[in-house]
């Protein structure tokens, strides 16, 4: 049996795109078809409301194209939304936050943990619901960032007003004495030389990216959803913004690779 359906794959914006590196790492013959919900973004300021009903919309979108799984890649997303994508999905869904927080569990060294992400993202606590049940007694300190997306998003990685910005979200943190920094949110993966920067070598920074394509691996294999075929997978990546300018971001960040697909992008349409 093999199931040539495509992966889906959603987003704010460009930072989903990590999630999608890794699932694309991972298993190099299964298609992937992405959205970035740029016309929106950023998510991380708007009321979990109105992030619950842009994230139903566009896996609806994802749905109507017979994907065979849905990967939220987006902690702003899964905060306000991943319970009602999976209710409605009628196929597997992952998310970013548990992988990420299991990860970070099991790399602190003194059990000091800190978090950055959006403010929908701190402002919810899955993070510290997510890490308090793995019962390891790890302390964690949050603070929002942001700027981080929007810079993200406009291809900055080492302006001075970002580096600025950078020790300011990031000095409580490193004085508070933390060993392990979760990465809250699928666009600071693109920040990790500045981020790692400013908090110092010793710090360990985990990325949800690469716990979640795990988890993806391990659902397709578990529930025989793999793809036999043998030939290259045709790849689509989508935005609800201007094509020109996602495709710009996503080639610095992703490389040759992704600018061989990148013809096959389309616009979702409606955003």
């Amino acid at each position: 049996m093999s199931d040539d359906r495509a992966i889906g794959v959603f987003d704010s914006g460009v930072g989903g795109l990590t999630v999608a590196r890794a699932i694309m790492d991972l298993l190099p013959n299964e298609p992937i078809r992405y959205v970035g919900d740029t016309a929106r973004f950023p998510y991380g300021p708007r009321p979990l409301g109105e992030i619950r009903g842009f994230a139903m919309e566009i896996a609806e979108h994802l749905l109507s194209t017979d994907v065979k799984m849905l990967v939220v890649a987006c902690n702003s997303i899964e905060v306000a939304a991943i319970r009602d994508v999976s209710d409605a999905a009628g196929v597997p869904v992952r998310g970013v936050i548990e992988p990420g927080a299991r990860a970070a569990v099991r790399a602190t060294r003194n059990g000091n943990v800190g978090l950055i992400g959006t403010q929908a993202t701190v402002e919810s606590g899955a993070y510290e619901r997510a890490v308090a049940a793995e019962r390891a007694g790890v302390r964690m300190r949050s603070v929002a960032c942001p700027i981080f997306v929007e810079a993200v998003e406009r291809g900055d990685t080492s302006s001075p007003e970002l580096r600025g910005a950078a020790e300011r979200y990031l000095r409580p943190l490193r004085d508070a004495g933390i060993d392990t920094l979760i990465l809250g949110c699928t666009h600071y993966p693109l920040l990790s030389g500045l981020i790692s920067y400013v908090v110092g070598p010793e710090v360990v920074l985990v990325s949800s990216a690469e716990e979640t394509a795990k988890e993806v691996y391990a659902a397709l294999v578990g529930g025989e959803l793999e793809r036999a075929d043998g030939a290259p997978p045709r790849h689509e990546f989508g935005c609800t913004g201007p094509p020109a300018a996602f495709q710009a971001v996503a080639e610095r960040f992703l490389g040759p690779e992704i600018a061989e697909v990148r013809a096959s992008m389309v616009e979702l349409v409606g955003g």
